[in-house]
């Protein structure tokens, strides 16, 4: 007998406009005992249902993944959801590129997959799930992958351990699902060639959301030269020195992905130019870098990802803003980001005009950036809209 979760009167308008997520302060009652993870039914008042999905106890107490009556255990409905997905790709002229053979498949809510993401690097998927229900249910997204992909898949890599819930992660290790694969494993996005490691490196190995912003910098730095700071593993170092920039800096904490920033460099540099790492606090570097930048990439983790962290990342923000302004060259530009989904849009732009009016430099707005369309963000659900940056112009 299936699990069932009954609304409060009036708690269920969000759900029949398609919003995936039921938070625990809807919920009227329960009938049987769900443990986290388990797959329920969510009905209205009268016992209507509304959709299917999987519980956890918790402020998300379920996550939708169908509106309707669905066996969510049957291994069709992840075939489907998956070839949906891969058929978007396709439509975004990623799936079968020979330019690009890196791209997020499926992006939580996006997708329709709530606690869902996979990337694809050439024929490896890497599976990170946010949510206990999804990496139950991981055996049949392997089974999914293999049968949309067919021999074009190698290997699945669970990269789930960081974004399960603490108690659930203790008990689970990162690893292979199917197949095995070497890292740094060899990717072309745009036709600059990274190595990727989704084993040691951050969330999936590489920040797949900001290929089109990487490609717009490509835009200005012909001839120039460009600071990149929180450069990770030198995504838009890369895309400069292969567009032509003359000279590159780029700045982050981590020795490891510095190492992979320099080889990044290396393979993409024109005749002539110049790039160089350092392995270093970024607003240190900041406060203590003399020279200015024609070009100035700001490009933070997360400063925030609480409500009551908010005021901090945005005084975060700030601080660090004023000082890539201070770095900018006259006639220059400043492409800036935030990845905190509690710092909005409008709030953000608001902090780089704070960062601005303290570096005490006129400005003026030239783009305003988001996530690739690989990143899609439901029509009901526009919390998936979390990156969002703006490229300044000084004069």
């Amino acid at each position: 007998m299936a699990i069932k979760v009954y609304l409060k009167s009036g708690k269920d308008l969000p759900l029949r406009r398609f919003h995936p997520w039921v938070f625990s302060g809807a919920v009227s009652r329960l009938e049987g005992t769900p443990a986290d993870g388990d797959i329920v039914e969510v009905l209205d008042r009268a016992g209507v249902l509304l959709g299917v999905g999987h519980y956890h106890n918790g402020s998300i107490a379920v996550r939708v993944l169908s509106f309707e009556a669905t066996d969510l255990a049957d291994p069709a409905f992840w075939t489907h959801q998956l070839r949906n997905a891969l058929r978007v790709r396709q439509q975004l002229g990623l799936a079968g590129s020979v330019y690009t053979d890196c791209y997020r498949l499926v992006h939580g809510e996006g997708d329709g997959l709530s606690g869902l993401i996979v990337d694809m690097y050439g024929s490896v998927a890497v599976v990170q799930c946010h949510s206990i229900g999804m990496h139950r249910q991981r055996e049949l997204i392997v089974s999914a992958l293999c049968n949309v992909f067919g021999a074009g898949l190698t290997a699945v890599y669970d990269k789930s351990v960081e974004s399960l819930p603490n108690h659930y992660a203790a008990e689970v290790q990162n690893n292979y699902l199917w197949g095995q694969a070497e890292t740094p494993f060899l990717v072309r996005e745009n036709g600059v060639q990274f190595g990727v490691d989704w084993v040691t490196g951050q969330k999936t190995g590489f920040f797949l959301d900001q290929r089109e912003n990487r490609s717009l910098l490509q835009r200005y730095v012909a001839g120039k030269s460009v600071l990149n700071t929180f450069c990770y593993t030198g995504g838009f170092s890369a895309y400069a020195l292969q567009a032509g920039a003359k000279l590159v800096h780029s700045v982050d904490v981590s020795a490891k992905a510095m190492e992979l920033s320099n080889q990044h460099a290396l393979w993409s540099a024109t005749e002539g130019a110049e790039h160089e790492g350092f392995t270093e606090d970024v607003l240190r570097f900041l406060q203590h870098q003399e020279r200015v930048y024609d070009v100035v990439v700001v490009d933070p983790p997360a400063y925030a990802k609480t409500m009551d962290k908010r005021h901090n990342a945005v005084q975060g923000y700030k601080r660090l803003n004023t000082a890539a302004i201070q770095r900018v060259a006259p006639g220059g530009l400043l492409f800036t980001f935030s990845c905190s989904q509690v710092v909005d849009r409008d709030l953000f732009y608001h902090t780089i005009v704070a960062a601005a009016l303290e570096a005490g430099r006129p400005a003026k707005v030239l783009h305003h950036l988001t996530q690739g369309p690989d990143h899609p963000v439901s029509l009901f659900h526009p919390e998936g809209a979390y990156l969002k940056g703006i490229v300044v112009g000084f004069d």
